[in-house]
This record gives C-alpha cells, sequence and structure tokens, in this order.
C-alpha cells in the first residue's frame, strides 16, 4: 500500500510542474490558483458527504485545517505560480527538492522527531543529482532571485503543510476528511486576496488551459494531495517528503517528450545519483518504510 502511495504522488504530482507552467499567462495568478482550489473543494466535500466518509471533527480541528489550506492549497501555491513566471519549470522542481530537509528540520523542531542518518544521506544524494541534472539552467546565473526566493518560500510552506497533517494523523483524522475542509479554507483565502487586491476573474477559454485546470484540480489536487498525505500518515514527513526529489525525474521525461530537452553525460550522471538515494530511502530501508508508524496523541 506505501508503495502504491509513493508511486501515485511521484507519478501525479511529477506531471503537475508542466501543467502550472500551461496555467500562467493571461490569467492572472491568483485567479488561477483560486480556480484550482475551489474546484477541488467544491467537488470533494460534497462527494465525501454524500458517501457518508467525512469524519467528525471540532473547533480546533478546523483551526489547524485553516492552517492547513494557508499553507498547502492557497499561499504555497501563490508563490510556486508567482516563481514560474520567471523561473524555470526545471529549477523550480529541484528547490521544491528541498522539501526533505525542510521536513527533517520542522519535524525535529516542532514535534522532537530525530531524522534518521539514511533521509540526509538520500536526500544528499537526490539533491547533488538534480543539480546536475539541471546544471545547463543553473549555470547560466540568470535565474530571477525574486522568483527562487519566492518558491523557496512555497517549499516551506508545504514543509509546515506536511507537520499540521501529521497533527491530524496523530488526532486520527485522516487526510481525505482534513484536506476537504482545508481546500476550502484556503479557498476562502484566495478570495479574500482577489477582492483585496482588485484581481479580476479573468478566463482563458483555450483547452490547454482548461485542461491543464481540471488535471491539476482533480487529479494533483484531491488525488495527489490524498495520496501523499495518507503517505505522510503512515511513515512519517521525512521519509514521505523524498518523493519530491523524484518529481524532476518525471517533469524531465515530459520534457523531453513535449519541450526537446537534450539529456547530457552530466544529466545522466544526475539521474543515477537521484536514483540511487532513492534506492537508499525505499530499497535498502524498504522494510523501514512498508512498516505503519505509530503515533502517540501529544495534543487534545
Amino acid at each position: 500500500m506505501n508503495a502504491t502511495l509513493y508511486l501515485s504522488t511521484v507519478l501525479i504530482w511529477g506531471t503537475t510542474w508542466i501543467a502550472i507552467h500551461w496555467q500562467l499567462g493571461d490569467v492572472p495568478v491568483l485567479a488561477s490558483v483560486f480556480y484550482r482550489f475551489a474546484i477541488a473543494a467544491a467537488l470533494l466535500l460534497p462527494l465525501l458527504y454524500l458517501s457518508g466518509r467525512v469524519q467528525a471533527t471540532n473547533r480546533r480541528d478546523h483551526g489547524f485545517m485553516v492552517l492547513q489550506g494557508i499553507c498547502l492549497f492557497s499561499m504555497n501555491f501563490v508563490c510556486f505560480y508567482t516563481a514560474g513566471l520567471t523561473v524555470t519549470s526545471g529549477l523550480m522542481s529541484v528547490i521544491f527538492s528541498a522539501a526533505t530537509l525542510f521536513n527533517a528540520f520542522n519535524s525535529r523542531l516542532i514535534w522532537g522527531e530525530r531524522p534518521a542518518p539514511v533521509v540526509f544521506v538520500a536526500g544528499g544524494l537526490g539533491i547533488a543529482g538534480l543539480v546536475l541534472m539541471f546544471w545547463p539552467e543553473l549555470s547560466k546565473g540568470s535565474a530571477d532571485l525574486k522568483g527562487i526566493l519566492l518558491a523557496t518560500l512555497g517549499t516551506y510552506l508545504f514543509s509546515l503543510g506536511n507537520m499540521v497533517s501529521l497533527r491530524h494523523s496523530k488526532k486520527g483524522l485522516k487526510p481525505i476528511t482534513s484536506n476537504a475542509y482545508a481546500m476550502i479554507y484556503g479557498s476562502l483565502v484566495l478570495a479574500a486576496l482577489l477582492a483585496i487586491t482588485g484581481t479580476p476573474l479573468a478566463w482563458d477559454s483555450e483547452p490547454r488551459y482548461i485542461g491543464s485546470l481540471l488535471y491539476l484540480s482533480v487529479i494533483g489536487t484531491i488525488v495527489g494531495f490524498t495520496a501523499y498525505l495518507s503517505l505522510v500518515a503512515r511513515i512519517g514527513a521525512n521519509k514521505a517528503a523524498y518523493a519530491t526529489v523524484m518529481f524532476p525525474v518525471v517533469a524531465l521525461t515530459l520534457s523531453t517528450w513535449f519541450e526537446g530537452y537534450q539529456w547530457t553525460i552530466a544529466s545522466v550522471a544526475g539521474l543515477v545519483l537521484v536514483l540511487a538515494g532513492n534506492a537508499l530511502m525505499l530499497g535498502l530501508r524498504w522494510p523501514d518504510l512498508l512498516r505503519p508508524r505509530t503515533a502517540k496523541v501529544t495534543e487534545s
């Protein structure tokens, strides 16, 4: 089950980078991000109620779900989409892979969990491999500093959202329920920002925009986040976040098909390092990875 969740997360989120790229254009960033999560929220919560799968929640749960909505379903993606205007999707995926290190840091800071050394070794191999794979972009020195900082901030917010999801897991709250409410709160945050900034709800009728929006809303958000946060609940944020190192491999494969990416000796060597880190995290530690974590409830 954990292996299925892991592979699903890698394949789904590895394909969302190009879909996000197709969202950038005539429609303002705030509007595109709002459409994405408003559609996801409008679909998920009603479906859960109709199927009787919504768990009981209290006011404190909803307070944390508001925080989750800010970190995972609004502000982090405002950062990513805005960064995408000046930073290539490849470089953004490299930055996003730092989630492995952010999760290790935040797990220690917030939950007092000491990451296993394999997390840092595998993460280091993966990030080194990604640097080699995207070295031509990195070496040009033309990347926008503001875009890089926004992508880094978005990644850190994503990590904080992982910590909130861990809190839900410790309370016995399943990701499907917390996600449904958090998407609503995230959408409300985005609606407030649209009103405050006076951003128009522009629309793009091009099939590529509409198709990528629906893909991001249903597959990338509802299915992808449910798979990933279920993985966080089962094996912990540190191990689950290593999936972010594999996203660029999928993104690069798509770039080869759609954008004519040229493979080099450095990029092949980088791919080998990424796969080695993945084998270290998943292969050599496979018994630990497949063993569900037992979380203690630490707050009420």
